[in-house]
């Protein structure tokens, strides 16, 4: 029987901003992957921490890069397990095996005092992630993951507890905002910041640490053969690395070998890139071993959250998507602006968004599978570039969503937000993209952004109708 740690409540006053700088030395940053791919018989828990936003949504999230590595050190010879604060609080269900978490108000940091809307804390709250962690056997190692730059105060949340139940673990934390904001990262409490690409060797993610999980996530590609102004991919993989199709196929068959895994979403940044050499490949042997005529259970369905290059939606493709399974599609279109398609390294002309919409259209897809992303927020873009991007989107019939700008460190917009807002330079905070273009950068009132998701999602306003107040859940 596990022993059960009893251990005092922590103060919960001011907990976004508590950090445990000051009680410990600043961590070292740089390439642990050695130390930890040397463990053998150790016990290691992995740790996703909740969020501190005004929103969060679970377009099929799960800390992918924690899972494959909790799978390689499995595989090594070490008793891994996984605390998931997001998932773990998962409460009212949304399609194909997504949830939204729990939610509680937090207060909010400094940079955000002057803004009105509530801040939140998604994830387990502090008690019921104290519980977990006491029940725990003490772990011979702790990772921390973490995913965007001002979600931090989530991550320092997290470390403090963990601190406090288990003082003397060494404690590495890796992930988006470790990788991108290391000096920042190092005040955080761990020991460690992984600051390097970890190489991922594991075939696939340890996703039956979780309890009945609904769906999976693949990667087939790490990194991104583009260089868009905006994106922090080839910061995060400096070198593009594509699986085989058997790696790639394999990976997804055993995260849909857990009998309650029947979805399956594509984390890649350019999926159909070389599509006759790899993905229609990889297609045909996804449908062999998930065919859509099994009647022992629901389909497979498969998704692309990060948006697939519509350039290279042509007939075969719109059919070899849908024979395939591919449920839902986002689509990146990103502007109709000249300058701002430059941007994003020219990969759409809005003339191949148009025929690719219609060869999905003829594919048998209807308009609520699909979804086009518009970028909104990006220095010197202007509310009329953003409008006229949408009213083309809308009139070809298309699902707007608005994909709203955060400043990302090393890429070249990040330099120009900076001088905008100098603060973006030590403060990731700044960067929450729900926040940025409105109360951060002042490139939007928040009534010109209401009026802009209005039109995005088709309802318009006319100039005697009052303004629908952005709330958290947008």
């Amino acid at each position: 029987m596990t022993q059960t740690r009893r251990t005092p409540p922590l103060s919960t006053n001011n907990q976004t901003e508590t950090t445990s700088q000051g009680r410990r030395r600043n961590a070292t940053c740089g390439d642990a992957s050695g130390a930890l791919l040397s463990l053998r018989g150790a016990r290691v828990l992995g740790v996703n921490p909740p969020v501190f936003d005004f929103a969060y949504f679970d377009l099929w999230a799960k800390p992918l890069g924690l899972l494959y590595l909790l799978e390689t050190l499995r595989r090594n010879g070490n008793d891994v397990t996984l605390l998931d604060c997001i998932a773990e609080a998962g409460e009212k269900r949304r399609s194909f095996g997504r949830r939204i978490p729990h939610r509680q108000p937090a207060p909010k940091p400094a940079p955000y005092r002057h803004i009105p809307r509530t801040y939140f804390h998604f994830g387990l709250p502090e008690e019921r992630f104290l519980e977990r962690l006491r029940s725990l056997p003490a772990p011979d190692v702790i990772l921390v993951t973490s995913g965007m730059t001002y979600w931090y105060p989530g991550v320092f949340w997290c470390i403090e507890r963990l601190r406090h139940v288990f003082p003397k673990t060494p404690l590495y934390l890796g992930g988006i905002y470790a990788r991108l904001c290391p000096d920042h990262a190092a005040r955080s409490g761990a020991d460690v910041v992984q600051s390097e690409p970890f190489p991922v060797t594991a075939p696939f993610p340890a996703l039956d640490l979780y309890e009945n999980p609904e769906y999976g996530v693949a990667l087939t590609s790490f990194g991104c053969p583009f260089r868009c102004d905006y994106c922090a991919s080839s910061q995060l993989w400096p070198v593009y690395r594509r699986k085989s199709v058997d790696e790639a196929a394999a990976e997804i068959a055993a995260q849909l070998a857990l009998p309650s895994v029947r979805s399956i979403a594509f984390y890649d940044d350019a999926l159909l890139l070389d599509k006759e050499h790899f993905f229609y490949p990889l297609c045909e042997e996804l449908a062999r071993r998930f065919p859509r005529t099994e009647e022992s259970k629901p389909p497979v369905s498969f998704h692309t959250p990060n948006g697939l290059h519509v350039r290279e939606i042509d007939h075969t493709c719109a059919a070899v998507l849908r024979r395939t399974g591919f449920a839902t599609l986002r689509l990146s279109l990103e502007s109709t602006d000249p300058a701002i398609l430059l941007a994003g390294s020219e990969k759409v002309a809005p003339s191949q968004y148009e025929e690719a919409l219609q060869n999905l259209r003829l594919a048998g897809y209807d308009d609520g599978a699909l979804e086009t992303y518009l970028l909104l927020g990006l220095p010197g873009q202007s509310r009329e570039s953003v409008e006229t991007s949408i009213r083309f989107a809308r009139g070809l019939g298309a699902r707007v969503k608005l994909a709203e700008f955060s400043p990302l460190p090393g890429t070249p917009l990040f330099d120009a937000a900076c001088r905008a807002v100098p603060g973006l330079a030590t403060e990731p905070l700044l960067a929450n993209n729900s926040v940025y273009t409105t109360y951060i950068s002042g490139t939007l009132s928040p009534e010109e952004l209401q009026a802009l998701k209005d039109l995005a999602a088709g309802r318009e306003r006319g100039g005697d109708e009052p303004t629908h107040l952005l709330s958290a859940e947008e």
